[in-house]
């Protein structure tokens, strides 16, 4: 192409943008009670004018003001961060990026996806924008697709999904951080003029110190009951990065995406680079509010099985860690099967035979069985549970290998390292290479073997518990800096696989505790495992963390004996989330058996409330040495509340609880349950019957000042 006829073709697309920008109208992304709001101004590029509580009239919009830009880039007239930086292969880095066109593409009665596009009106780089809406649940999905059609390949330095502006007099960040046992931690902060910057470099099990997800409120720390909170989360298993930057007129505003960090990216021509989605909801209730909104619309449209029950099960990794053999497993059917659960997982240390996994130093990567441990192999232990009427479940961890294991051994090309410096292990392990797609396959073929082999295995505990060292590919060559997102779209591409080939197999998303907890995995998983952590009072407040995003049920809470508490406060955390056991029944007494046995039954009986219903946090653990729960399904006619005195200080005054979520002009009879075999319940409420409007207003005494003890209490409309 001549330079008169590429000056001729721009000449064209700068009177095309112009065009559109004199007659097009703002362009409205909205929901039930949300409204994003977007105008192209006179110089033909896209602001953001709005973003808040839904308009009531439609004619209101044109006197909203023309905002700030949507998708903001680099080296021109702002000086801020950028949600886009590339460098062309003429050496120029600029952009600027004007409206070409949109469309809206109406899915179904509920969903509605509204595709924009931008284009440089010096270069061939065109950017679209995807926004997905959920009119009832009120969740905005945010994507970003970037290709050009210059001769080389631009580099891409940063990529972000979403940008987002906000305007307050004063903004407030809830950010999740920690540490291994120690996830989800709250902490709030008010953002003054500067930056902010959540974000994580680990590659794989990158939420190991802070969790993809955040909310933010306006004018006023946070509440759970009223007040403007914006609630997102990133859609990506790999380094993500939320950068919050308050400027010198105090806007705010929101970058999310894929961290930048060491991934600067060469885009072949006409070759299409596409972000993670950022997911939000504004809610003008304050959290509570935020909160449902995620909770119904990932139960119906993104984690894997959504609606359906999710198995009980006993885990056997506290009861023997590496030490068992055929025939304790076989026992440990036998009291899988007294206390009424649907499964037994078997949990790490059943593989390789050179170096058998007999400690978490070796065996990674040989997924045979232990002859010596396992002599009949998994076959007879899927057949020896379901003759005890369970299903059996396995724990895998594919993507990682040991140093000391065959397959290290013939395939070190295969493993992230460096080929020509000492090896650093995390937890005694490195992490494959899934940029490669031998290695993908390889990883596909662990599930895929296990289950032809085994078409009785009913779940898999899917674990990943080393961040990735040694940061180098074999297979990628000169594009090491495409690794940290070329490893993750390697693992989408077997999961994705392994949900085609086995669509209804449930599995656990595990990560040495929560170092997986983000919705594009979850596509994949039906649960996630929160933390290694498994002390009832340090998982009141593990829980709570994740509640704010995550519904119950994708929850995987276990009964161990880590933190001694009474058996019944351990089992009634434990049925907040998705009930599981890992403890011994022969180390009980009979009563104590029986009692998990009824829970057992209780929480499948009122699994359609715990896990599909209405969640709503009503004592925060944060703020007082007790926490309270409750559970209500859609019609409200049944609801669950859970009440926990932790370490309440001596003669503390207490109110009764004011329940939420109720319909006032209904009855509710009122029950303790989950009480252990002959006792009574010591609640004065128990066995009486309430209007939902008394409960809600006046309220019933759920709380004490005694140490570790819990009540479980049913609800029942009239």
């Amino acid at each position: 192409m001549t330079k008169q006829i590429i000056s001729f073709t721009l000449l064209l697309l700068t009177g095309i943008f112009s065009l559109q920008a004199a007659d097009s109208k703002p362009i409205r992304i909205g929901t039930n009670d949300i409204d994003l709001i977007l105008k192209i101004g006179d110089n033909g590029r896209l602001y953001q004018s709005y973003l808040g509580e839904r308009l009531q009239s439609e004619a209101d919009i044109a006197f909203l003001k023309q905002g700030k830009e949507v998708y903001l880039t680099h080296g021109l007239e702002d000086y801020f961060e950028p949600a886009i930086r590339v460098l062309h292969n003429d050496g120029n880095p600029s952009l600027l990026l004007k409206y070409v066109s949109h469309e809206n593409r109406k899915i179904d009665d509920n969903v509605t996806e509204t595709v924009i596009t931008l284009q440089d009106d010096k270069y061939p780089v065109e950017v679209k924008l995807f926004f997905t809406t959920f009119a009832k649940e009120n969740i905005i999905k945010e994507r970003t697709e970037i290709k050009h059609q210059e001769k080389k390949p631009i580099t891409l330095y940063n990529y972000a999904s979403s940008l987002l502006h906000l305007n307050a007099d004063h903004y407030w960040l809830t950010e999740f951080s920690g540490e291994w046992a120690h996830e989800a931690n709250m902490t709030e902060r008010q953002l003054d003029f500067g930056k902010k910057i959540i974000d994580t470099k680990l590659g794989v099990r990158a939420n190991m110190f802070c969790s993809p997800f955040f909310f933010l409120s306006l004018n006023q720390p946070a509440r759970e009951n009223e007040g403007d909170i914006l609630m997102g989360t990133i859609g990506w298993t790999g380094n993500f990065r939320f950068t919050f930057e308050v400027d010198n007129l105090n806007g705010l505003r929101i970058i999310s995406g894929i961290n930048p960090h060491a991934s600067e990216y060469s885009l072949k021509p006409k070759t299409v680079f596409s972000t993670p989605e950022f997911i939000f909801t504004y809610s003008t209730a304050g959290t509570g509010e935020a909160t449902r909104n995620f909770h119904n619309w990932a139960r119906k449209y993104q984690i894997k099985d959504g609606l359906a029950d999710r198995m009980t099960l006993l885990n056997n990794w506290e009861a023997t860690y590496f030490d068992f053999n055929e025939d304790k497993l076989i026992d440990l059917f036998g009291e899988a099967q007294k206390l009424g659960v649907d499964m037994f997982l078997l949990d790490d240390g059943w593989f390789a035979n050179k170096y058998p996994r007999s400690g978490d130093h070796q065996g990674l990567g040989d997924w045979e069985e232990t002859k010596d441990k396992l002599p009949n192999g998994i076959a007879k232990l899927v057949e020896e549970a379901n003759a005890k009427g369970i299903k059996f479940g396995l724990w895998i961890e594919p993507e990682m290998v040991s140093p000391k294991s065959e397959l290290y051994e013939k395939h070190k090309d295969w493993v992230i390292r460096f080929p020509n410096r000492d090896e650093y292990y995390f937890r005694n392990q490195l992490v494959l290479d899934l940029s490669n797609p031998e290695v993908q396959d390889y990883v596909f073929n662990v599930v895929d073997r296990l289950k032809t082999e085994n078409p009785g295995i009913a779940y898999f505990k899917w674990d990943c518990n080393s961040p990735i060292t040694n940061i180098y590919s074999a297979y990628l060559k000169d594009k090491q800096s495409h690794l940290y997102v070329d490893h993750i779209h390697g693992l989408y591409k077997v999961l994705e696989r392994i949900q085609k080939k086995y669509p209804d197999l449930p599995m656990m998303l595990c990560s040495g505790g929560g170092g997986r907890t983000d919705y594009e995995a979850l596509k994949y998983f039906t649960e996630f495992w929160p933390s290694d952590n498994t002390d009832a009072v340090e998982r009141i407040f593990i829980q709570w963390g994740y509640s704010y995003l995550f519904p119950s049920k994708a929850m995987a809470a276990h009964v161990t004996s880590w933190g001694k508490q009474p058996l019944k406060f351990r089992v009634d955390v434990a049925s907040m989330g998705k009930l599981g056991f890992d403890i011994r029944t022969h180390e009980m007494n009979e009563n104590e058996i029986r009692f998990c046995q009824e829970a057992v039954k209780n929480f499948k009986r009122l699994s359609h409330v715990i896990g599909n219903g209405d969640m709503y946090r009503i004592v925060s653990p944060y703020e007082k040495d007790h926490a309270v729960v409750l559970y209500t399904d859609q019609a409200k006619d049944k609801a669950v509340v859970y009440a926990f005195d932790m370490h309440p200080r001596y003669a503390e005054i207490l109110q009764p609880v004011r329940l939420q979520g109720l319909d006032a002009n209904k009855r509710y009879k009122v029950e303790e349950i989950n009480l252990m075999p002959g006792n009574h319940s010591a609640l004065e409420c128990h066995g009486k019957t309430y209007s939902g409007d008394y409960l809600m207003k006046v309220g019933i005494p759920l709380l004490s000042s005694s140490h570790l003890q819990s009540h479980v209490v049913e609800l029942t409309a009239e």
